[in-house]
């Protein structure tokens, strides 16, 4: 009987899950809505009721092992998720507590970026490293610091920020309620901040971008126009590029990684995005680190990497117990 862990990712919108063996497989792919759900109790009821009928469609018998969970500000430490903005259960939620009334099992929780760095590390590319950044650019910017083969949580559960350090004072609005973090200029979200901003300074600059609403403008729209030489969107990636290519500069001189890895929808620019961000991180990077350090797109990018993150979790915390 094969052994397998529940990863589970909450996402504001979604939930997604399935079943992961010890080499990475994933058994069973699903979801359900997250938001919509008022109450934690009603919504760990559907996810259980929809995990055992995921189990039940399994084509194999296996045993379940362990949970993981990725999540908005999940904290390891405490088994919470805390304050999450985009969730409809507000303040400190004691996840895995509740969710012991429906699982005796091994559990952990993060939250996403952090887990993903755990799925590289199990399941992807840093399998031979131990010291590492694993940099997510979805709709924001996550990010998950390895460092001698053990995830960076700091004191409170909550290190490894890279998405909320300050890189514009008094620059564009964040959703936590600063300005100027770095995801607001490095994300899918960021990126097409920057190119309206481009295209009011151009005044439109001939760009196919021009005619698209912000709401309908995606980040593989912005690659797809560089691929057809569209100034504007060219111009934007290189700005993204620089912006970030100077943070992990910045962030190398802290962690002295060995390799940085690139996963999300942005990171499927490839060399639009790799390009400009490898240069402007060569370039400002202090000389003991030059040229040492690899930047990588992430071997779970055509993956289900949050829920294979999630998993890891467990695989990892059992791998150390032995």
């Amino acid at each position: 009987m094969r052994e397998v862990v529940l990863g589970i990712d909450i996402g504001g919108t979604n939930t997604k899950f399935g079943f992961v063996d010890r080499e990475g497989n994933l058994l069973g792919d699903y979801s359900i809505s997250t938001a919509v759900h008022q109450t934690i109790e009603s919504y760990l009821h559907s996810l259980a009721d929809n995990v055992q009928k995921g189990l039940s469609n399994l084509e194999e018998d296996v045993r379940l092992i362990g949970v993981g969970i990725g999540a908005p500000n999940g904290n390891y430490y405490r088994g919470t998720i805390e304050h999450a903005p985009n969730l409809n259960w507000k303040g400190v939620v004691n996840f895995i507590e509740l969710l012991k009334e429906y699982y005796s099992l091994p559990m952990a929780i993060t939250n996403d970026a952090s887990a993903a760095a755990i799925g590289e590390m199990i399941f992807g590319g840093a399998k031979s490293m131990k010291d590492f950044i694993v940099v997510t650019l979805g709709t924001g910017l996550g990010s998950g610091f390895v460092a001698n083969g053990k995830l960076i949580y700091g004191h409170d559960g909550f290190a490894g920020e890279l998405g909320h350090v300050t890189v514009r004072p008094n620059g564009r609005f964040c959703g936590c309620g600063r300005r100027g973090c770095l995801e607001t200029y490095v994300s899918a979200t960021g990126i097409k901040r920057t190119i309206y901003k481009l295209l009011a300074d151009y005044n439109g600059g001939g760009s196919e971008l021009a005619s698209v609403s912000f709401n309908d403008l995606t980040a593989e729209m912005i690659t797809n126009a560089a691929k057809d030489g569209d100034k504007v969107a060219m111009e934007a990636f290189e700005y993204t590029g620089r912006i970030l290519g100077m943070q992990l500069a910045d962030s190398v001189a802290l962690n002295s990684p060995e390799a940085i890895f690139l996963l999300g929808g942005l990171a499927k620019a490839a060399d639009f995005i790799f390009e400009p961000t490898q240069r402007h991180m060569e370039e400002h990077m202090m000389p003991i680190f030059k040229n040492k350090v690899k930047l990588l797109p992430s071997g779970l990018q055509n993956k289900n990497a949050a829920v294979l993150g999630a998993a890891a979790l467990i695989w990892h915390e059992l791998d150390s117990q032995k």
